[in-house]
């Protein structure tokens, strides 16, 4: 069955999200989606899967609400089911950052469409940022973009604290997977004086989702924080794999080093673990492909990636 699969994010006042989280998680159930969903004060952030008329349903039913009836959302396909289970979780920030006063509901950027993103890649007197994490980063970004190189998107506000101090009356344009962090990103920005901040609206996915081939600028593929591990330019399932140790991407190249154990270590967090954390590692991985043998599904085999508050 073809799943559809959809990443949606809005900030909105929603000093209730506790009360909101049962009712919501019950309609996904009832709707047979599975992925997650994060409540906050300031707002909501998830993704789904399912067929298209649960996925429907549950639209409606978070659109139901007043102050998400103007939800947007992005679509793309899965021939498999990308998430193992359903949850919505209540947190202190749908994004996090870590800086109290930051309030895209009150102030953010300015929203470029995907032509005017386009304009702007071109423009080189502006500085343009990827707000996503150095291990996305590595496997696709836009041209002439430049890298945070965080390993979290609380490292953010250091970033730019010690990186952007002096272009202030620079233009500054900021890209991320889906519109969350960069949204989040400007309206920190603004908040501290900065003076013509842009975001490219609805993210990567957005931008993939609705530009033709031959004005897709887009360099390489795009890490999603599901089974997929990352989408191409058609928004189609793309090369890599998933170290099931450290959670990053691995290509082929990197299957095939010899710091690769799989389920337990690769290239790049080889000297990261413990003895006793490999062996914990192995561990899970022997469990996960004895239920394999037995045509079960071992949750430790694609286990929520640790970094998930970061997507978006």
């Amino acid at each position: 069955m073809t799943n559809v699969v959809i990443s949606f994010y809005q900030f909105v006042r929603l000093p209730d999200c506790e009360q909101l989280r049962e009712p919501l998680l019950g309609c996904c159930r009832e709707n047979d989606l599975r992925g997650t969903i994060l409540l906050a004060p300031e707002g909501i952030n998830g993704t789904l899967a399912g067929r298209r008329d649960g996925i429907e349903n549950v639209l409606d039913f978070i659109r139901s609400d007043p102050r998400l009836a103007e939800l947007e959302y992005k679509e793309s396909v899965s021939e498999e089911m990308p998430f193992h289970r359903m949850k919505v979780k209540t947190k202190k920030e749908i994004v996090t950052m870590g800086v109290a006063d930051t309030d895209p509901a009150r102030l953010v950027g300015t929203y470029l469409d995907a032509k005017a993103w386009n304009e702007i890649l071109a423009d080189p007197d502006v500085v343009v940022i990827d707000t996503r994490n150095e291990y996305e980063v590595s496997i696709g970004t836009f041209p002439n973009s430049v890298s945070p190189e965080t390993k979290a998107f609380r490292e953010f506000p250091d970033y730019a604290r010690r990186k952007l101090a002096d272009k202030k009356s620079q233009k500054i344009a900021m890209f991320c997977t889906g519109g969350i962090r960069c949204e989040k990103a400007t309206s920190f920005l603004k908040a501290n004086g900065f003076e013509s901040v842009f975001h490219l609206h609805g993210g990567i996915l957005r931008y993939l989702e609705t530009v033709p081939e031959k004005e897709n600028l887009w360099d390489g593929e795009c890490f999603v924080f599901d089974d997929r591990v990352s989408v191409d330019k058609g928004l189609n399932k793309g090369r890599y794999d998933m170290c099931h140790a450290c959670r990053r991407p691995i290509n082929e190249a990197d299957k095939a080093s010899e710091h690769y154990v799989a389920g337990v270590s690769c290239p790049h967090c080889i000297d990261n673990y413990s003895p006793k954390q490999r062996e914990a590692f192995a561990e899970r991985e022997r469990q996960v492909r004895i239920a394999e043998s037995r045509g079960q599904q071992h949750i430790g085999a694609t286990m929520p990636n640790k970094l998930a508050d970061d997507s978006g």
